[in-house]
């Protein structure tokens, strides 16, 4: 007859503990693993505009981002913006440029498109709509969520490049063409990816979509 052993109290302490610790691990990978579980997803159909006519949704991958535009303050330029959004251009288009907290750019309709990314030319691609003319004149203060065209080094090149600050610049203002600013969702721009030691990403994050509210 086999006598049966059994455990002592710390053994039962250990084994406990083993466990959770066991289970603590696998929750912590699929946590980590998804990026988005923290982020809100705003559905803009539940928010009340004042400006429904300048309001544009861009759809990433952790939910709306919610973006009024300033055409008072920039008309070419949110002009320029909106036809190239009710053409659904900037849809599959990756974040090119991405700098952790600081912005993320997109727009480069040329060369960005997913499945047919250059990466030797990403960052200079065109929209055949030709360059547009700055528009830096008017007061505008480029706090965190700021929108603006991006441009080459210089000025009255704008076409369709767009970027999203993370955090106030206000070295930007008069520099940069202003089209609007991210009134909700900008925590799932917080999460686009990003490399430690290039501006540029390999197998970058994209535009899922980006409609005009109206």
């Amino acid at each position: 007859m086999i006598e049966k052993i059994k455990a002592s109290k710390s053994e039962k302490i250990i084994f406990i503990f083993v466990v959770i610790l066991g289970l603590f691990s696998i929750t912590s990978f699929f946590l980590l693993k998804d990026k988005c579980l923290f982020v809100k997803n705003y559905n803009p159909n539940k928010i009340n505009f004042e400006n429904p006519n300048n309001i544009a949704i861009l759809n990433v991958e952790c939910g709306n981002v919610i973006i009024e535009l300033y055409p008072d303050i920039s008309p070419n330029g949110v002009e320029r913006f909106k036809t190239l959004v009710k053409s659904n251009a900037y849809d599959d288009v990756a974040f090119h440029r991405v700098i952790k907290d600081k912005l993320v750019q997109a727009g480069d309709l040329e060369f960005g498109k997913k499945g047919n990314i250059d990466y030797g030319k990403i960052g200079t691609g065109k929209s055949g709509l030709g360059t547009i003319k700055s528009e830096v004149d008017k007061d505008f203060n480029y706090t965190k969520g700021s929108v603006g065209l991006a441009r080459s080094l210089e000025y009255d090149t704008e076409d369709s490049q767009f970027f999203i600050i993370l955090q106030d610049e206000p070295l930007y203002e008069g520099e940069y063409t202003p089209i609007g600013k991210v009134i909700f969702g900008l925590e799932a721009l917080e999460k686009i990816k990003y490399l430690n030691k290039s501006e540029y990403v390999l197998r970058p994050d994209f535009i899922n979509t980006l409609r005009l509210f109206n």
